[in-house]
C-alpha cells in the first residue's frame, strides 16, 4: 500500500479509502444489500491487513448503524491513532430549520451523534455530505471550526458541491479565520468525468484532496456489460445515475475489459489504476474479500499513456445526476 498526505492536512492516508456504505443494518436504511456486523468486521479486518488505514462512513448510512459497525470493528482491530476515520453529515432538515437550530448548533449536534455511534472522542475528517442551500455557509464553517478547536475533528471536507462553492467556502474561511476544507468527495470515475471540467483544476491549484465516491460506478466498471450483482439489481439510486447512459458507457467498459485481459489483471484494477492517476484516494466500497484484493493491487498497477488515452477516448459529456442535478 502507498500513503500520502490528505491535501493541506497532516492526515497520512492510504491511497485507497474503504467506503463503508455497504455496512449496516439493512432494516435501518435505504439499501437492502448491506452487510451485517460480523461480515462488515471481516471486510474491515482484511482492509487493515492489506494496509488500508482510511475509512469513510456517514451518519446517514443505514440509520447510523454503519458508523456503529465501523467504530466497534476498529476498536477491536486497530489502534485509534493508526487509522483515519471520516464521516459525513447532511444539511439541516426542515424540522431543524423550523425549530431555529442554527448551523453552528446543528454541526455540533450531528457530530456528537456520530461520535457516539463510532464510540470515539474525535473523527479525523468531518465532511459536509452535500452543499446546504438552506443554511448560510458561514454558520457551517464556524460550527466546523469550533469542532476543530474543541479537538473533536482534525480536518474538514465537503462532498457533492460545485467548484465555485468550494472556492467560495474556502475564501470565506480564510477571511474569517476559520478552518478550510482540505478535501472534496465528488462523483468521479472512468465513465463519469464531469469533475475534470472545473473541480479537478481547482483542487490541483489549491492542493485540495479529491477522494471520489462511485469509483467503480457501483460495480459497472468491474464487470462486463450484462453481468449483474445483487447491488446492481437492487440499488435504484445507482441505476438512476447510470442507466440513461448505458450504451455510451458500455464502449468504455468494454475497453476496460479488453485491457484487463491483455494485462492479465481484473477490470477493477484497470479502472482504479486510471483513477489513481487523477485523485488522492478513491473511496472504494467492498462487500466481498476480492473487492479489497482488487483495490489494493490497483495501487501498484501503472498504465501507459497510450492505455489511458485508449480508455478515455470514447467519453462523451454526461448530464449531472443525483444530488448535483437536484441542486444545480
Amino acid at each position: 500500500m502507498q500513503y500520502t498526505k490528505l491535501g493541506n492536512s497532516e492526515l497520512n492516508v492510504s491511497r485507497i479509502c474503504l467506503g463503508c456504505m455497504g455496512f449496516g443494518d439493512a432494516k435501518s436504511g435505504m439499501h437492502s444489500w448491506t452487510l451485517d456486523e460480523a461480515a462488515s468486521k471481516e471486510i474491515i479486518r482484511q482492509a487493515l491487513e492489506s494496509g488500508i488505514n482510511f475509512f469513510d462512513t456517514a451518519i446517514g448510512y443505514q440509520g447510523g448503524t454503519s458508523e456503529q459497525y465501523v467504530g466497534r470493528a476498529l476498536k477491536d482491530l486497530a489502534k485509534r491513532e493508526d487509522v483515519v476515520v471520516a464521516t459525513k453529515f447532511p444539511g439541516r432538515s426542515p424540522a431543524d430549520i423550523e425549530a431555529g437550530v442554527s448551523g453552528q448548533q446543528y454541526v455540533e449536534k450531528m457530530l456528537d451523534a456520530s461520535l457516539q455511534h463510532l464510540g470515539m472522542d474525535y473523527v479525523d475528517l468531518y465532511i459536509l455530505h452535500m452543499w446546504d442551500y438552506h443554511t448560510p455557509i458561514e454558520e457551517i464553517l464556524e460550527g466546523l471550526h469550533n469542532a476543530v478547536k474543541a479537538g473533536k475533528v482534525r480536518a474538514i471536507g465537503i462532498s457533492n458541491c460545485y467548484a465555485y462553492q468550494l472556492a467560495k467556502a474556502n475564501a470565506i474561511a480564510e477571511k474569517e479565520g476559520f478552518t478550510k476544507f482540505v478535501s472534496v468527495q465528488g462523483h468521479y470515475n472512468l465513465i463519469f468525468r464531469e469533475e475534470e471540467r472545473e473541480m479537478a483544476r481547482l483542487c490541483r491549484e489549491d492542493n485540495i484532496a479529491m477522494t471520489p465516491y462511485s469509483a467503480l460506478a457501483s460495480g459497472r466498471l468491474s464487470r462486463l456489460p450484462g453481468e449483474t450483482s445483487k447491488r446492481l439489481e437492487q440499488d435504484a439510486f445507482a441505476k438512476g445515475k447510470y442507466d440513461r447512459t448505458a450504451e455510451q458507457d458500455g464502449v468504455i467498459i468494454q475497453r476496460v475489459a479488453e485491457l484487463a485481459q491483455k494485462r492479465g489483471v481484473t477490470m477493477t484494477e484497470i479502472a482504479l489504476a486510471w483513477l489513481l492517476t487523477k485523485v488522492t484516494a478513491p473511496v472504494v466500497g467492498a462487500t466481498k474479500p476480492h473487492h479489497i484484493d482488487g483495490a489494493v493491487r490497483a495501487v501498484d498497477l501503472s498504465l501507459t499513456a497510450e492505455e489511458a488515452a485508449y480508455l478515455e477516448a470514447p467519453y462523451v459529456p454526461h448530464q449531472l445526476v443525483g444530488v448535483m442535478a437536484q441542486n444545480g
